[in-house]
């Protein structure tokens, strides 16, 4: 059996370059700390992460560069 890994597919790279084309804005940081909470009140550890990921680069733009 012949195959690579990973598989590369077509429509991956055409993602990935059209969101490196795309400048997307951060939403206040008041509004993501409150997702921050809502997510920690429900027990929701992966939007935890995704929110405290996205609380610091909204707080210090330069980190994410």
């Amino acid at each position: 059996m012949t195959s690579r890994w990973p598989i590369r597919r077509p429509t991956e790279a055409a993602a990935i370059r059209a969101a490196a084309r795309s400048a997307r804005t951060l939403p206040p940081i008041q509004i993501v700390i409150a997702d921050l909470l809502t997510a920690n009140a429900m027990g929701d550890r992966h939007g935890v992460n995704l929110a405290a990921h996205r609380a610091v680069r909204a707080a210090c733009p330069e980190v994410g560069e």
